[in-house]
Order: C-alpha cells, then structure tokens, then sequence
C-alpha cells in the first residue's frame, strides 16, 4: 500500500457494511451492529461496567490475603497501568471506532495471526468473568437462605440475562446507565463511615508476605478488566470521536474513587483475619461491608448491603455479555470463526454471538461439586492473566500503528485523541505486563507444588501460543511492515459530530423511511 493511499479518508455519509440507517431513529448501521449508544451511555460504561458483585466480594478477597496495606499497593500498581493502556487505547479507538476494537488494530499492525490469538483470548477473559459473576450471583442470592439451590440461581440469573441481552444495543446502554449510576452512588454511601486505621496496627497492614501480594495483583486485573471495554462500544457509538475521550478521560476518576476508594474504606473497616471474608477454601461469604456494619452492631445490615449487590448483579453481567459478544462476533466477520457468530438481526443484534457467549457462563455451575470460593478462584487466575496478555500487546500494538503513521507521512496532529507519554509508556505498557502474567501463578512453584492451581495459573499462556502459532503457521501470515499498514479502512471521518449537514442527511432519510 502506498503511502499517498493510505491517508485518503472516506467522507461517505453511508460509508458502512449495510449502507443503511435505523428506520426509527436515524443511527448508523455499521458493519452490521447499530451505532446508538451515546456520550452518557459510554462515559457510565467506563465508570460503572464492571463494578459488580465480585467487586464487592473481591475487597474482602484482597483483604484476607495480603491485608490492607498490601491489597491497596496492588490495587494502586495495576490502576496505574490501566490508565496508561486506556491512553494508548483511545488514541487508536478514536482514529479507528471498529466492532473488536484493539484486537483487530493487533492484525492491521503487527500480525494478522496476532488478531486472532487476542481475539479467543479477550472473549474467554470476560467468558470466565461472566461466570465467576454468575457464581457470584449463588453467593449472594444464597444469603437470604431461600430454598433454591446455587444451580437454582445461577440458571434463572442466565434465562433472564439471555433475554435483556436479546433487545439490542439502545436497551443495554439505557440498563447500564441507570443500573451503573445506582451502583456508584451505593458505592460512596457505603465507603462514608470508617473507624480509623486501627486495622492497619492489629491484625498489621500486610499479610501472607509477598505470595499473598502476588495474588491480589492478579484479583485486581481482573476487577480492573472491563475500563478498556470502551473501545469495544466503538463500534457501536453514535459519535466515537467525540464522545470515547470522553469516556476515557472518565477511567482516571474510576480507578481512583471507585477500585482505590473501595480498597482503602475496606482496609479500614475490616481486620484482614476476619473469618467471614472470600478465600479460595469458602462456601459462602459476607462482603467486608456487611461484616463491617454488622461488627458495629447493625444486624440487618446483610440485607442492605445484598440489596445493593443485587444491582450491582444485574449490570455487570449485562455488560460481561456485551462485551464477550460483540468480541467474538467480530472475530466471525473477519472468518477467525464460525461463521454463524457473525448474524446480526434487522436492528443490529448479534444475536448468535450472544447466546453461544452465554452459553459458556454456564461454567459457574461447578460450584455444584466444587465450593464456590474454589471456583471464584480459579475463573479469578484464568481471567487475570487473560487480562494481563490483552493490555500487554494494545502497548505494543499503539507503539506498531504510530510506526505505520510515519512511515507514511500521516501527521500525529491529525489524531482526534492524542496519548501522553508516548513512545515511553506504551513500552512500558507491554513490558510490565509481560511480566505480570509470567509471576501471577510462580506461588503454585513453592513447597508444596499445587498441580491443579499452577494448571489453572498458567493454562492461558499455552492456550495463547498455541492460537498464534497454529493461525500464523496455517495462513502464513506475517508481521506487517509500517509502510504497507491499513490506514484507511475504518475510519469514520463522517461521524465527526461537528459535521452536521451530514447528521440532518441521516434523520432525514430516517423521517423519508418512516413516511414511505
């Protein structure tokens, strides 16, 4: 591809897959999926998508195992590269808003079997996150000693879920607006009463040393999984260039009031001894918060804080299934598989990508055999490592496309959403992360040796390696050289906002429909 090509930008109104507009309110239908979600939907996803019941369950996790102190370290470390990966994440979103998002940016500027790998890889994180979350849902439906079983609720959890998932993109926006408000202001108003650093001298500010400090770095991983799940609503943004930044800049205030703020106030509230807390050895567990109201003589305080988390319930998974769809849905267009995944309804649902997805969050009934703190731990390793592996190379991957941008002469000006630090931070992005997933599992290796965990610790390193060589070694694809790199499919010059001739061209063709 010649350099002069690869700057030419599209100013085609209907510059889509389908070449069509929703009948009903005049948004995009763009590869398929339907570009409605608006600047609020987006910036409430970024600061409330994930907060969901294992959030409140993890605290406690975190806390038992390397204390207050050590939990707040670990969750300080991994909010910090977070934020740089969201910098490096919305610089490419931005330029390029695709369905898949920075999977695909992984094939167009490194290697097409590189796509691939990311692709299987982010959609079973957030598989094993969304059964993690179901298993999450047995736990804190089972508080209220009702009659019906783990299986019991995780099935009705996963019929109900199926159904909201089914009514389209506009309706999972509005569900996650309202149901990530509530869960925010819940959050503050629980975090307000605490009882000084008491905790921090007895039971002390760390605990299990540094084993238990490695795993509170992989527990928030995960926790943290989900504020890069912006760019995954690209796709599906009415105005990406202007509303991601946005909704990007937002990560920062989320990671420091909600992950950090939450850690901090649990530390505080909570000894890190407390028997009541989540280990891998648990049945059931109280979130910290309702041990701590308890301990301070309120004892109806489960129910208030259950309540909460039963909200907290119905948006995380909302937005695990979101997400892991619209990935592997992406994955099908692009033939990296089956070929079903990829239908998409008249109003831009993909319907197949969403079942098949929720389908696998079934993988949380084996608490039926298995104790649920047991299981939350090893969905816990799977998940954090996936996430380590996908941050990892969206560093590598920006660092690729800002290459492509000047061997062909595009300028850096032109971006609509610039990220600091670079080239520093980006390399630092992929560095660190390499080696984070490589020490997440290194306490299953001490005496004695855990077979079953290191298993669990470690499965998606193989599994990963194994998808990239395999896809590379069958296609024969290569690394992809800066001067032949794809800077022109998928921009979306023509959803500027700013351009409004082309917004009334939309509605009116919209009314045009709708009159006959």
């Amino acid at each position: 591809m010649e350099g002069s090509k690869a700057t030419e930008v599209s100013n085609d109104p209907v510059d889509t897959a389908n070449g069509d507009i929703h009948p009903i309110d005049g948004t995009a239908i763009d590869d398929g999926v339907r570009r409605a979600l608006k600047s609020r939907h987006l910036q409430m996803i970024a600061l409330g998508g994930v907060i969901g019941p294992g959030t409140f369950y993890a605290t406690g996790f975190a806390l038992r195992y390397s204390g207050p102190v050590g939990a707040l370290l670990g969750y300080l470390i991994i909010g910090i590269d977070v934020f740089f990966v969201t910098q490096s994440l919305g610089e490419m979103t931005t330029l390029f808003p695709l369905t898949g998002a920075f999977n695909e940016f992984a094939g167009r500027f490194v290697d097409p079997a590189l796509t691939f790998a990311l692709g299987w890889n982010y959609w079973y994180m957030w598989v094993t996150i969304l059964a993690n979350e179901y298993n999450g849902a047995a736990l804190i439906l089972n508080y209220w000693n009702t009659p019906i079983p783990n299986y019991g609720w995780i099935l009705i959890c996963w019929v109900f879920f199926t159904c909201t998932s089914l009514l389209g993109v506009l309706v999972y926006g509005e569900m996650e607006f309202w149901l990530a408000t509530f869960k925010l202001i819940d959050t503050g108003a629980i975090g307000g009463k605490y009882i000084g650093f008491s905790y921090w001298k007895d039971p002390g500010p760390f605990a299990n040393g540094i084993n238990g400090f490695g795993k509170v770095l992989v527990l928030a991983a995960v926790m943290y999984s989900g504020t890069e799940a912006v760019a995954i609503t690209a796709g599906e943004s009415r105005n990406p260039k202007k509303d991601l930044p946005k909704a990007l800049k937002q990560t920062f205030w989320r990671i420091l009031i909600v992950y950090i703020g939450m850690v901090f106030f649990t530390g505080l509230i909570v000894p890190s001894n407390s028997p009541d807390l989540l280990s891998a050895a648990s049945k059931s567990a109280s979130s910290p918060f309702t041990i701590a109201l308890n301990r301070a003589g309120w004892a109806g305080a489960g129910n208030l804080i259950n309540s909460v988390i039963v909200v907290t319930l119905l948006s995380s998974i909302n937005s695990a299934i979101y997400i892991a769809s619209r990935c592997i849905c992406a994955q099908a267009k692009a033939k990296r598989a089956p070929a079903f995944l990829a239908k998409t309804t008249a109003g831009g649902v993909p319907v197949n990508a969403i079942l098949f997805t929720n389908i696998f969050g079934l993988i949380s009934l084996l608490n039926i055999s298995t104790d649920a703190g047991e299981v939350f731990n090893y969905l816990l390793d799977i998940s954090g490592a996936a996430a380590f592996i996908a941050w990892a190379f969206i560093g590598l991957t920006h660092v690729r496309m800002r290459k492509a941008m000047t061997a062909q002469g595009m300028a850096v000006s032109s971006l609509p959403f610039r990220a600091i630090g670079y080239p520093y931070l980006p390399w630092i992005i992929f560095f660190l992360n390499i080696f984070l997933v490589l020490i997440s599992g290194y306490t299953t290796l001490l005496n004695p040796f855990a077979l079953k965990d290191f298993i669990f610790s470690y499965l998606v390193i193989p599994v990963f390696i194994i998808l990239y060589v395999g896809w590379k070694s069958w296609h024969k694809t290569k690394w992809i050289v800066p001067a032949d790199a794809d800077l022109v499919t998928g921009r979306r010059d023509w959803l500027n906002p700013e351009n409004e001739e082309m917004e009334k061209t939309w509605f009116a063709r919209a009314r045009n429909v709708i009159v006959g």
